[in-house]
């Protein structure tokens, strides 16, 4: 069965740290490519960075250097270590996953997402 549940989400400063977890199950687990995407607001969504199977992981420039993503094949869980947030990435997180061969952060490529989860402004 495919599934993927997200977690972690709340309410964090501007320069603040967060860490979002997507729960998967099995067989979506061992899919090729993980990735988190998010939406903020009012805004198209957008990939924020994937990871594959082999574990070769990109980022979106944007955040590059600033977000960590990691597994933990124990738990069958993807993380999304985020710092240095900002106002501007408040938005809903989403993980997704997909089985094919290539691995780029294209929503439309994703067949499995989770119902995301929401990362709003403290200031």
């Amino acid at each position: 069965q495919e599934q993927l549940v997200e977690s972690g989400g709340g309410s964090v400063q501007a320069g603040g740290s967060l860490r979002l977890s997507c729960a998967a199950s099995e067989y979506t687990y061992s899919s090729n490519c993980m990735a988190w995407f998010r939406q903020a607001p009012g805004k198209e969504r957008e990939g924020v960075g994937y990871i594959t199977s082999v574990g070769t992981i990109r980022y979106a420039q944007s955040v590059q250097g600033r977000f960590t993503i990691s597994k933990d094949n124990a738990k069958n869980t993807l993380y999304l270590e985020m710092s240095s947030l900002n106002v501007e990435e408040t938005a809903t997180y989403y993980c997704a996953a997909h089985d094919n061969a290539v691995c780029q952060l294209r929503q439309e490529l994703f067949s499995t997402w989770g119902p995301g989860t929401q990362v709003t402004d403290d200031s």
